[in-house]
């Protein structure tokens, strides 16, 4: 199972479509994930015709209209594996915390995450921290992701 992770898109804000690298890269995977800051659906038509499946969360600079859509928190399995997807919130030094309370009772194995516009993919007490960065950053590098999940989990950032 290849999945396609993607963040902070800020699509009205940034750009009207995304790079053609990552619809590119994004047809070459089973499932789409979302980590917040779409800031608005345009970005999901976007994404649906790369991947049928798509799993998203809303983040702190999204409209109501996605915030409607689309919950602040997901958790949900994929190959056996139990993924914890939510897009982070407060001073990003901090983030790591806030999503070991916030994911506590779950007990992941993975974590998806956005909102620092800083790639990471760590493993921490077991559990790996995945953040695929920004997508459309205009200041810092321009990256997304890939987690292949077989009977082990590999996952890779990639520069726009």
């Amino acid at each position: 199972m290849k999945i396609g992770v993607i963040s902070d898109t800020h699509i009205s804000n940034r750009s009207a479509h995304l790079p053609e690298s990552i619809i590119a890269a994004f047809k070459n995977v089973d499932l789409i994930v979302h980590a917040g800051d779409l800031v608005d659906l345009t970005v999901i038509a976007e994404l649906a015709a790369c991947a049928s499946e798509l799993v998203v969360v809303a983040g702190n600079m999204d409209q109501d209209e996605v915030r409607d859509k689309y919950p602040a928190k997901q958790v949900f399995v994929v190959q056996g594996f139990k993924i914890g997807l939510m897009h982070g919130s407060g001073a990003p030094v901090n983030l790591v915390k806030l999503l070991k309370d916030a994911f506590k009772m779950e007990k992941p194995d993975i974590i998806i995450f956005g909102h620092s516009h800083k790639a990471m993919n760590e493993f921490i007490d077991g559990v790996l921290f995945f953040n695929p960065g920004s997508a459309m950053d205009l200041c810092e590098n321009r990256t997304y992701g890939i987690i292949e999940l077989n009977h082990e989990i590999n996952a890779k950032i990639f520069q726009v």
